[in-house]
């Protein structure tokens, strides 16, 4: 682990868990991530799994249960519900077109009014879409030059997958961008404080007393620092220790994994 500038304090902090390259790198668990989780849950320290990755929250938490965390969906907070949640409260009733996987779009049609007509919609949601094509691309186009609000879960140029990456949201926010001429107005995902947001209310903590863990600098660790939680940068995902050299914002600290973690409180 690296040096630490002083343990935590014993009280039950809430602790924000990233998933993918945190917690686990595809389909195989971090080392001592089931181990460091129990310890925390020990302590009583509530939890929230955090992550801009559009699968379901009950996949994720049968995902984690899988890998040997029992995890419930209620602690899994993921960018559809950050999105429901705001359209619920700021857009009721809204008329919704979304260029995105299918847990997205059940996510929504559950809770909103789908259309493809572009004169019906009053918000384009873009996302990562694996079958995106002209059409969806020109209903979305049409729907933003009639004004339609343009929302999108995430930001990232691209998705990891095995052996290599995949394009994501920011590749179907560049194609509308680039048509429309419009700027996407609000994007849900980390490092939003929507995010930050929802996951204070789940863990029923201010943020002053929550810690961020994550292995993306850009997501996870801006996300806490600009919020004033304490922030823990893991370097088993994207992130490597020379990439802090050039980074705008500093983690409080710098761990090698999960593992870690519950040494920040004094465990061993």
């Amino acid at each position: 682990m690296a040096e630490c500038r002083e343990l935590l304090s014993d009280r039950q902090s809430g602790i924000i868990l990233d998933l993918d390259g945190t917690v686990y790198r595809g389909e195989w668990l971090i080392p001592g991530a089931r181990e460091a989780i129990e310890v925390l849950r020990h302590r009583t320290h509530p939890i929230a799994f955090v992550t801009n990755a559009l699968e379901s929250r009950a996949e994720h938490a049968a995902k984690l249960t899988r890998l040997s965390v029992p995890t419930s969906p209620d602690e899994v907070i993921n960018a559809p519900l950050v999105l429901t949640r705001y359209l619920t409260r700021q857009m009721p009733g809204a008329t919704v077109f979304a260029i995105g996987d299918s847990p997205l779009l059940e996510e929504l049609t559950a809770n909103f009014r789908f259309s493809e007509d572009p004169d019906e919609i009053d918000v384009v949601v873009a996302s990562f879409d694996p079958t995106f094509d002209y059409r969806k691309l020109n209903i979305a186009f049409q729907a933003l030059r009639r004004g339609a609000r343009f929302l999108a879960t995430n930001a990232d140029a691209t998705a990891p997958v095995a052996g290599g990456e995949l394009p994501d949201a920011g590749a179907v926010i560049g194609a509308l961008e680039g048509c429309s001429k419009r700027k996407v107005e609000l994007v849900v995902g980390k490092p939003s404080p929507l995010v930050v947001e929802v996951v204070l209310e789940r863990l029923e903590r201010p943020a002053s007393e929550c810690l961020i863990v994550g292995d993306n600098l850009e997501a996870d660790i801006v996300m806490g620092h600009r919020a004033g939680m304490t922030t823990a940068l893991v370097l088993t995902g994207v992130t490597r220790q020379a990439d802090l050299a050039h980074a705008p914002v500093q983690p409080d600290y710098v761990l090698e994994s999960i593992a870690d973690v519950p040494r920040l409180f004094g465990d061993e």
